[in-house]
C-alpha cells in the first residue's frame, strides 16, 4: 500500500464538497483541524506542502446571502472575493496552532501558461517553501474570465505540482478513486488501485460531477493525472470526506487510486527543457564553470565569459565552452542586457550592478540540463 511518508514535496487539493458543510455553507471545522494536524505532522518531518483549496465561492455566497443554484459571473466573482478572505483566515488560524505560517496565492490559467508569469509564480512558491511556509492556493475567481479559467481545482492542483516539481499530488474528493464504472449505479464497478498510463480505455471510465459544490468529476481528475504524470509526479485520488482522511493516507491505510509515472519530477522537467524548447542565446563559460557544471552545480555569473543573442528572463539558452562545444541547456534567470552586466562578476555584486537583487545563479542547476 502506497503512503505519503516518502513524499518530499506534496500538493494536496481539497474540494469544496468535503471542506464546506453543504447545508450550512460553513467550513467543517473538525475536518479542517484534523487536516491541518496531519499536514503539520508531515511538515515537521521535512515534507514541503502546498494546499490547493476550493471553497471560496461557496463560503462567499452564504455570507452574501445569494440564492442557491447557478450564479451569474459577477455574482460568482463577488462571492469569491468575500469567501476567499474567510477561506484564507480559516487555514491561517488552523495552522497557526502548529506554529506554521500560511501564504495565500491566487492563480489564473495564464499564470501557468505564460512563460514569465509561470516563472514568477514558481519562484515565489519555491521561496515560500524554503522559508517553511505553506502556500494555500486557489483560482483567482475574482478576476478570471472564461478565457483564463482553469474551471476546476483538479487541474489547477496538477499545474501547481508541475510548476514546483512536486513528487506527489493528492486529490481529496468525494470518491475513493477510479472505478471501471460509476459505483453509484453499477454494482459490478471495480476499483482500480494503480494506473500507469491514462489510456482511452481509462478515460472511458470517467463519470460526471455529482455535487453542486463541485465543478470537477472524474473527467477533470484524469486530466490532472495526465498533467501530473507527464511532470513525473505521482497522483492519488482519495475519498476525503471523513475526518482524518489525510492521516489515513499517511498511514497507508486509505483506499485510493494511484497514478504512477515512469520518471521523477526533476528528470521529467529536464527532459522538457532539453527537447521541447528552442534556444534563444548562448552563454560561453570558463574552465572553472565547465568543472562546476560537470559536477552538477549551478552556473554562476562569475563563470560566464561572453554572451550571444537577445533573450528574456526564463528563455532557454545554450551553455558552451571556449571551443564552442555545447555543454548544457537551461532556463536563464536574467535577460540578456542584465546578464551581460553581471557576466564575470561575483554573485554578491549583482544588486550593486543591476539595482535589484535577483538570483545568485545565472542558470540554476534545477533549470539546467547537462549534455
Amino acid at each position: 500500500m502506497t503512503s505519503l511518508t516518502s513524499s518530499k514535496r506534496l500538493v494536496v487539493k481539497i474540494g469544496s464538497s468535503i471542506l464546506v458543510d453543504e447545508a450550512k455553507g460553513e467550513i467543517r471545522r473538525d475536518w479542517l483541524d484534523a487536516l491541518t494536524r496531519d499536514v503539520a505532522a508531515l511538515h515537521r518531518n521535512g515534507c514541503e506542502i502546498v494546499l490547493v483549496s476550493s471553497g471560496a465561492i461557496r463560503l462567499g455566497r452564504t455570507h452574501l446571502k445569494l440564492p442557491s443554484g447557478a450564479l451569474k459571473l459577477e455574482e460568482s466573482q463577488a462571492a469569491a472575493a468575500t469567501g476567499q478572505i474567510r477561506l484564507a483566515h480559516a487555514y491561517q488560524e488552523a495552522l497557526a496552532g502548529h506554529g506554521i505560517t500560511v501564504a495565500q496565492v491566487l492563480l489564473t490559467l495564464d499564470d501557468s501558461e505564460e512563460r514569465r508569469r509561470y516563472l514568477n509564480a514558481r519562484q515565489t512558491m519555491a521561496t515560500l517553501l524554503g522559508l517553511k511556509a505553506i502556500p494555500v492556493i486557489n483560482e483567482n475567481d475574482t478576476v478570471a474570465t472564461d478565457e483564463i479559467r482553469f474551471g476546476d481545482n483538479d487541474r489547477l492542483g496538477a499545474r501547481v505540482a508541475e510548476m514546483i516539481s512536486a513528487d506527489t499530488l493528492v486529490l481529496l474528493s468525494d470518491i475513493d478513486g477510479l472505478y471501471t464504472g460509476d459505483p453509484r449505479s453499477d454494482k459490478n464497478a471495480r476499483h482500480i488501485p494503480e494506473i500507469r498510463e491514462v489510456t482511452p480505455e481509462i478515460e472511458a471510465m470517467a463519470g460526471v460531477a455529482a455535487s453542486e459544490l463541485s465543478n470537477g468529476g472524474m473527467v477533470t481528475k484524469l486530466m490532472a493525472g495526465r498533467i501530473a504524470m507527464a511532470a513525473g509526479c505521482r497522483m492519488a485520488i482519495a475519498d476525503g470526506r471523513a475526518v482524518g482522511a489525510l492521516g489515513a493516507m499517511i498511514d497507508g491505510t486509505a483506499r485510493c487510486s494511484w497514478f504512477l509515472p515512469e520518471a521523477s519530477p526533476l528528470s521529467a522537467r529536464k527532459k522538457w527543457i532539453k527537447g521541447s524548447l528552442k534556444s534563444s542565446g548562448t552563454l560561453v563559460v570558463d574552465d572553472g564553470a565547465v568543472r562546476a557544471l560537470s559536477s552538477g552545480k549551478s552556473l554562476l555569473p562569475a563563470g560566464v565569459t561572453s554572451i550571444d543573442g537577445e533573450f528574456k528572463r526564463g528563455d532557454v539558452v545554450d551553455v558552451k565552452d571556449k571551443k564552442g562545444h555545447t555543454l548544457a541547456r537551461g532556463l536563464v534567470a536574467y535577460a540578456a542586457e542584465d546578464a551581460r552586466r553581471i557576466a564575470g562578476r561575483k554573485s554578491a555584486e549583482i544588486e550593486k550592478l543591476l539595482g535589484f537583487r535577483g538570483r545568485d545563479e545565472i542558470v540554476h542547476r534545477d533549470d539546467l540540463v547537462v549534455e
